[in-house]
């Protein structure tokens, strides 16, 4: 039976690796009955983190769903990684659900990803939930725990649930909502009164609650502030409500390994999360703003892509609106291609399950489309369009080629397709350094890639440095001859001519004739002009190119017999050259314009990093989080690994964005060791 939008529910699992996401939703779709056992991550059997990388390095990498039937609800379950150098990926499953649900550690409380994710779910207006795991683990402390929450994310942060003991201690969950005390035990949970010793707390935790929930409703908060109590029906009637005006932000509690609090946590998720038809309406490129809409025309997004080695590429998306099923023509926005859909799957971890139905608010996979990358939207108008996704900038380059040089075009292949199915990798070819820059979010990212590669390609790759892209230009005018004879026995070679060469500040490169009295042909004009763009391409101090100079020939003179093309081309780059040696040729470097947000703390750490950067502060401001923006111009070759950096001073909670502009002098000290470096390399060939 095809689950309606009412009875969808879209839940994103997100937080630090290592919380216990992927635990969680196995203990959902084993508690559910979706499967028979308790995979774990720890043991490589999870049926999540199926992938041998993430089995490899024990935790989530891509984005999983696990789809839960319970009481009649499908709840599509995200799991999420946790890393910084997967984080678009995680963005983009935010972008597909109506709730977060934010996993943190009971010992170590919210860490620094979790706090950035959560300012990305704000941005992004989804409701949000959190989920203490770990209570029975040694050194848990849910009083700590819970008030980090509440430091961290404001006086919303209330308790649904308590634990009944910790650490050792840990026996059972209480609920709050409905005052009692659940054990689970060997797959069948007990309920029963709760025990004498947590009556207070369990009445202190709901009357806050109450305090919380009240506001969802105008009458009810009139009735609670004239000092009536609510009745049970009523507080219940407000959770739905309350949770999605985000007038609450709900904390259970419990042991995802154990299986402890969790049926809770699912019997709130059914009842008081929010489905698709009630979230708010999700950004239009263009227009209106588009809601999950039963009745619409048929639409859906593509938030992730995967490329499976059997059935080819897979398509995550998001129902918009109408109800799609196999046979269904849908338009690419961004394409205009029109895609046939042959098959709808729902999948658990690697398991596929054909589907002959998928209404709004529902994701489901879609095989084989033809041009689908991650963000498109498809719809049978072809006029429907999401905004773009909100996904971080890949700043973390580096080179990279074939360790066997017959590979080239294999690893140019798979890395262009890899771009297509993640948004947050870059490939381009560098034509000045001759390198091939691969751009991700990190290091964890680029070895994941090698990883890819060799084992679907076969294929082994080498990392090298990013060369930086100097140029050279000049500092004085300078005149030089440059003549070109050559007498082979027959017809010979002759070029003469004359060049001026000035700076130009700005103004690219121009080219003046100034010959008179036809001392030079003007046929034969545009031969040296050729000749000078070759030398500057070649460079003069190193092999970068030169920028901004006037060159103008103003005199020469030729043979009738022996002048043609090749003997002016010639004679202009000797002309060239030789005027370097005058003209007083120094090195630019590319600068980089960049902006780092970080805490008050970290503030002074970064200004006097740039300082050894030779960067220059050019400001400082506030942002609407109370966190410190930082401005600087700093050369490129200087923050180039500065996504490394960066989060090792700020231990990961600083972000920056970097826009290369404008070239400056390199300092002499740098230059001449740019310029000793280049001679040895020559002389190495």
């Amino acid at each position: 039976m095809t689950a309606t939008s009412e009875s969808i529910r879209n839940v994103v699992l997100v937080g630090q690796d290592g919380a216990g996401k992927t635990t969680l939703a196995e203990a959902m779709l084993h508690l559910s009955g979706k499967t028979t056992r308790m995979g774990t991550t720890a043991d490589g059997k999870s049926n999540l983190d199926y992938d041998p990388e993430e089995i490899k390095r024990q935790f989530t990498i891509s984005t999983s769903i696990a789809p839960v039937s319970y009481k009649n609800i499908k709840i599509n379950l995200l799991d999420t990684s946790g890393s910084d150098d997967f984080v678009g990926d995680t963005i983009a499953a935010l972008g597909a659900a109506e709730m977060a649900l934010f996993v943190v550690d009971a010992v170590a409380g919210p860490q620094i990803n979790t706090i950035k994710l959560w300012d990305t779910a704000e941005r992004m207006g989804l409701a949000r939930a959190i989920f203490i795991n770990h209570i029975n683990r040694e050194h848990a402390n849910y009083e700590e725990a819970l008030a980090g929450l509440v430091r961290q994310f404001g006086s919303r942060v209330g308790a649904v649930n308590l634990p009944i003991g910790v650490d050792k201690d840990f026996k059972g969950v209480i609920d709050i909502i409905h005052m009692k005390a659940h054990y689970h035990e060997g797959g069948r949970e007990r309920v029963e009164d709760i025990p004498a010793e947590f009556v207070a707390e369990a009445e202190a935790a709901r009357e806050q609650l109450v305090d919380l929930v009240a506001e969802a409703d105008d009458d009810l908060m009139m009735k609670y502030l004239e000092g009536e109590a609510l009745t049970q029906e009523e507080l219940e009637s407000l959770m739905d409500k309350a949770i999605a005006a985000e007038l609450i932000i709900p904390v259970f509690v419990g042991s995802a390994l154990i299986e402890q609090g969790v049926t809770l946590l699912m019997d709130a998720i059914v009842n008081y999360f929010p489905n698709p038809a009630a979230h708010t309406p999700i950004a239009a490129a263009e227009g209106d703003d588009i809601a999950i809409d039963p009745g619409g025309e048929k639409a859906c997004y593509v938030f992730k892509s995967v490329s499976d080695a059997f059935v080819g590429r897979l398509s995550f998306v998001k129902i918009l609106s109408g109800t799609i099923e196999p046979g269904t023509e849908l338009i690419n926005a961004r394409t205009g291609k029109k895609d046939r859909l042959t098959q709808l799957l729902e999948m658990c971890g690697k398991e596929t399950d054909a589907v002959t139905q998928a209404a709004a608010g529902d994701i489901i996979i879609l095989p084989k489309l033809s041009d689908a990358k991650t963000g498109d939207t498809l719809s049978a108008s072809g006029k429907v369009e999401i905004a773009p996704l909100p996904l971080p900038k890949p700043l973390y380059p580096v080179a990279i080629e074939a360790a066997n040089q017959k590979d080239e075009d294999k690893l140019g292949a798979f890395i262009s397709s890899y771009t297509e199915i993640d948004p947050c990798v870059t490939l381009r070819r560098d034509e000045q350094t001759h390198q091939t820059i691969l751009t991700t979010l990190g290091e964890g990212a680029v070895d994941l890639i090698l990883s890819r590669l060799r084992e679907r390609s076969n294929v082994e790759a080498n990392l090298l440095e990013v060369k930086v892209p100097y140029r050279e230009t000049i500092r004085r005018v300078a005149e030089a001859q440059g003549r070109h004879k050559k007498q082979t026995g027959g017809a010979g070679q002759f070029g003469d001519c004359y060049v001026r060469l000035e700076p130009n500040p700005g103004g690219g490169y121009e080219f003046l004739d100034e010959v008179v009295g036809g001392r030079i042909p003007k046929g034969l004009i545009p031969a040296v002009d050729k000749g000078i763009r070759e030398a500057m391409i070649e460079g003069f101090l190193t092999d970068d190119p030169f920028v901004d100079l006037k060159a103008a020939v103003y005199d020469g003179s030729y043979h009738s017999v022996d002048s043609n093309e090749m003997a002016f081309k010639q004679a202009g780059r000797l002309a060239f050259r030789a005027a370097c040696e005058k003209a007083d040729v120094y090195l630019l470097e590319p600068m980089a314009n960049i902006e780092v947000t970080v805490t008050e703390e970290y503030a002074g750490t970064i200004m006097g990093d740039f300082s050894t950067r030779r960067g220059r502060v050019a400001g400082m401001s506030t942002d609407d989080n109370g966190r410190t923006v930082i401005k600087a111009r700093v050369p490129y070759k200087e923050v180039i690994t500065y996504s490394r950096d960066l989060r090792s001073m700020t231990r990961g909670i600083g972000s920056y964005a970097v826009e290369l502009e404008g070239y400056e002098e390199v300092p002499a000290e740098i230059s001449r060791k740019l310029v000793a470096d280049y001679q040895a390399r020559r002389k190495e060939g």
